[in-house]
C-alpha cells in the first residue's frame, strides 16, 4: 500500500510542479515522472535537514519541492 500511495503522491507532486514551473513546458506524462523522481529527492534532501515527514500533506509539499527541483535541474542541463 505503501507504494502506491507514494507513486499517486509523486504524479500529483509532478502535475503541481509543472503547474508551478511554467515556461519550458514537458507536458502531463513527463511531469508525473518527474514528480516520482522529485518525491525521491525531496525525500532525501527533506531527511538531510531533518525535516522528514510522515503525514501525506507534508510528503506532497516535500516531492513537490523536489519535483521542482528536479525540473530546474532537467531545464539547466537542456541549455
Amino acid at each position: 500500500m505503501g507504494l502506491i500511495l507514494s507513486l499517486i503522491i509523486g504524479g500529483i507532486a509532478g502535475a503541481l510542479a509543472g503547474r508551478i514551473m511554467r515556461g519550458g513546458g514537458y507536458g502531463l506524462a513527463v511531469n508525473i515522472l518527474l514528480g516520482l523522481a522529485g518525491g525521491l529527492v525531496g525525500g532525501f534532501v527533506f531527511s538531510l535537514l531533518g525535516l522528514a515527514t510522515t503525514s501525506i500533506i507534508g510528503q506532497l509539499i516535500c516531492a513537490t519541492a523536489g519535483a521542482v527541483l528536479v525540473i530546474v535541474v532537467v531545464r539547466a542541463l537542456r541549455k
